[in-house]
């Protein structure tokens, strides 16, 4: 059975409802002006970067052009990548500093 709040009680007691959240990892509705607007689930290391992967607009935009330019080959090969990042950061060390 999923407990359902309104917003006032939650603000009077935030810390509460969390901690039964946590200990029964069952879900609670929050609604506002008696219609449900969130809920407050139970999150461990593995739900939460499933929450993200799912829901962050950039992240699944990032892994569709990720796709995407897969599919077109526009690849490189992970020890090219590494080379040039290996050359920059010589280059850098090497470079005279600038004077202010």
């Amino acid at each position: 059975m999923v407990t359902v709040i309104g917003i006032r009680e939650l603000s009077r007691k935030t810390g509460e409802i969390v901690e039964r959240v946590r200990r029964t990892r069952r879900p609670v509705i929050v609604t506002k002006r008696g219609r449900p607007a969130v809920a407050l689930v139970e999150l461990d290391r593995d739900a939460l970067e499933d929450l993200i992967l799912a829901t962050v607009p950039e992240f699944t935009e990032g892994l569709r052009r990720a796709d995407d330019e897969l599919r077109r080959g526009k690849t490189r090969a992970l020890s090219t990548v590494l080379a040039e990042i290996r050359s920059e950061r010589a280059r850098r060390r090497t470079a005279k500093p600038r004077r202010r």
